[in-house]
């Protein structure tokens, strides 16, 4: 589990309209530190040029430094074409300090139109930044993003490489040299592409993506940390830029051993939306400060953005080191063969706690296909010690029956207690009408007492409108009742005029979060259960569905006094299916909670899985609100 941040003062590096050689775009930057400065290296784009007979805008790679990171100064060139092989340009550097030289990679282009034989690695050195001290083509074929590990590895200098970038698929491989001149030996060139097959790391996820190195590899106590772009959908049109990360082995580096989930960043901003190349982001530099991994990185092929991460928190969640812990005899709930209401499923629980004992709100269906409510009890949150023989909530009114074959009836509750009344919100669907939200409510008294005295149960979203996922805000923001659902698959918070259900409907759909494209959470996301209050702000759980389907968890931190206001999100999800109850079922490969209880700074987590049976993992609230960086 990890939170990415991205700054607030991006973009960082802009384009200066009185500097002709960086008037039209500055990105795709590469930082260095130094003492109490960071060097970085940079696309500088200018304007419209003419250039050996040829109309175009050059690139050049620029210098800025700065002491805080956030402001860039004494910007100047650094890196002009002057050979036959860069005649064109000069792109996206990678710089790497050996002893007391920097080298710097980047992309020579010798050829206008461009064309993939006349993109190359070339590499230039320097021992200060304020001048070159040599630069010499590396590559003899199409090849880009070149980066050297910063110490040697078994005795040899190692680099990196994305070779034929430009005649996808990329190949991604490891080179090693025993002096540093081998770096532009054409003929230790030649002779390791002809065996390029032997050095080759696997990145894509699938065929249809596309690849392409990030950072020079950052040494940590668990591996060597490479930031990279990852591109899905690269041939289709509907690509997806994203930079993720993966741990390779400190003396085999060519061993990957472990990797993110999914993207840390996807262009979600309007200054990684909009520019020169629309939706792109590119990483091309990072470095470890304090706790921190940075990661600059390119927005639209226009300016120089940067973001922020817990540096263990990644490692840990790439080594798989869950959040939460599945309870050893899950499932604890499963259908009940001799109960003809239950006989088929139970699964997406909600949870309150009275008196001590945790009481298990449960969806359960029959061979009709018709979704009522259970309730099983537990003293110690994860063992069932009563579990009650009939149904406590079943359809009452025409917005809830079967109108039509399939499923019906009552879905996912959610329970809020609001003094000494519990507000059960749940989906109602009649199998042929879009579901909504309805609401229904009991005394504490006569929950206890198994008297299953509900209100008349009323539809508060509009008709025709799918909306589910929904609960009452545990008490009032500036003196009003709020309700999270869900619309347009978002998670909406709007206000109600008061607790009269009969006659007070939600009027408006506010979204405060929606799926993040290419993530895990790219198709739809919804509330897991009521929010819970810490000092921090109150802390909401939620689902999230893949464009696989695939249902898993997330968290987010709401700001206490008004929480529309996001204070943090994780970046990955911090629950998966993983067990066989929760690949398969009614639906495969879903994991979806409706309560949660804070049992004295432990989160005990009720799900569904598969939608089949019930489950309980647990957490420490300390260690959630850490990994949510406050």
């Amino acid at each position: 589990m990890f939170v990415v941040r991205k700054s607030s003062h991006n973009p960082l590096l802009k384009p200066i309209a009185d500097h002709s050689w960086e008037s039209f775009a500055t990105f795709n930057w590469c930082p260095i530190q130094d003492k109490n400065r960071i060097h970085c290296l940079y696309r500088a784009e200018s304007g419209m040029e003419y250039l050996h007979g040829k109309e175009l805008r050059v690139s050049t790679i620029g210098w800025a430094q700065s002491s805080d990171g956030h402001h860039f100064d004494k910007r100047r060139q650094l890196i002009v074409p002057e050979y036959d092989w860069e005649q064109f340009g000069c792109e996206d550097p990678r710089v790497t300090k050996i002893d007391d030289t920097y080298y710097i990679f980047y992309t020579a282009l010798s050829t206008f139109p461009f064309t993939a034989d006349g993109i190359k690695i070339a590499v230039a050195t320097t021992k200060d930044f304020k001048k070159i001290s040599e630069k010499h083509l590396v590559t003899p074929f199409n090849a880009k993003a070149m980066v050297l590990f910063p110490e040697k590895i078994n005795g040899k200098y190692v680099a990196m490489l994305s070779a034929h970038t430009d005649r996808p698929p990329v190949i991604t491989a490891i080179a090693e040299f025993d002096n540093l001149e081998q770096l532009w030996s054409q003929q230790y060139w030649k002779q390791w592409h002809d065996h390029i097959e032997e050095h080759r790391i696997v990145l894509r996820r699938n065929e249809n993506d596309q690849v392409e190195i990030g950072s020079a590899p950052i040494k940590t106590k668990d591996g060597w940390l490479l930031i990279y772009s990852h591109i899905q959908n690269y041939f289709s049109e509907h690509k997806v830029f994203g930079i993720e990360a993966l741990l390779l082995d400190l003396k085999n580096p060519s061993k990957i051993i472990a990797r993110t989930d999914g993207p840390l960043l996807v262009p979600e901003e309007t200054y990684e939306e909009f520019g020169q190349v629309p939706n792109v982001i590119f990483p091309s530099g990072a470095f470890v400060h304090g706790k921190k991994l940075f990661i600059y990185y390119g927005a639209t092929d226009t300016t120089g953005c940067r973001a922020n991460v817990n540096l263990e928190d990644l490692l840990n969640s790439m080594k798989k080191e869950p959040i939460f812990k599945r309870y050893e005899k899950n499932p604890i709930l499963e259908s009940v063969s001799a109960h003809p209401w239950e006989d088929k499923a139970v699964f997406n629980p909600a949870a309150v706690e009275l008196n001590g004992e945790v009481h298990i709100v449960y969806r359960a269906m029959g061979n009709e296909d018709t979704s009522v409510m259970g309730l099983a009890i537990s003293k110690n949150g994860k063992d069932i010690n009563e579990r009650i023989k009939e149904p406590i909530y079943t359809p009452q009114l025409a917005f809830e029956s079967k109108s039509h074959p399939g499923n019906s009836g009552c879905e996912d509750p959610r329970i809020t207690q609001i003094e000494d009344t519990l507000h059960m919100f749940y989906t109602a669907y009649d199998g042929n009408n879009p579901p909504g939200v309805a609401a229904t409510r009991i005394t504490v008294k006569d929950f206890l007492n198994k008297s299953w005295n509900w209100s008349e149960p009323s539809m508060i979203t509009p008709a025709g409108i799918d909306n589910k996922d929904a609960c009452l805000f545990p008490g009032k923001v500036k003196g009003r009742y709020y309700i999270f659902h869900r619309a347009h698959n978002h998670i909406c918070l709007d206000p109600i005029k008061s607790l009269d259900f009969k006659n007070d409907k939600i009027e408006s759909f506010t979204p405060i979060v929606g799926p993040r494209i290419g993530m895990w959470d790219s198709q739809k996301v919804g509330i897991a259960a009521p929010p819970i209050r810490t000092k921090k702000g109150w802390l909401l759980f939620y689902h999230g569905v893949s464009d696989k389907s695939v249902y898993r968890v997330g968290a987010l931190l709401l700001q206490l006094k008004d929480p529309t206001v996001i204070i943090s999100r994780t970046t990955n999800f911090i629950f998966e299916p993983e067990t066989y109850y929760e690949k398969n079922g009614q639906v495969a490969h879903v994991v979806f909670p409706c309560g949660v209880v804070n049992r004295k700074g432990t989160i005990f987590m009720y799900y569904g899985g598969g939608d089949s049976v019930v489950g309980v993992a647990t957490a420490k609230l300390e260690q959630i609100l850490k990994a949510l960086g406050v």
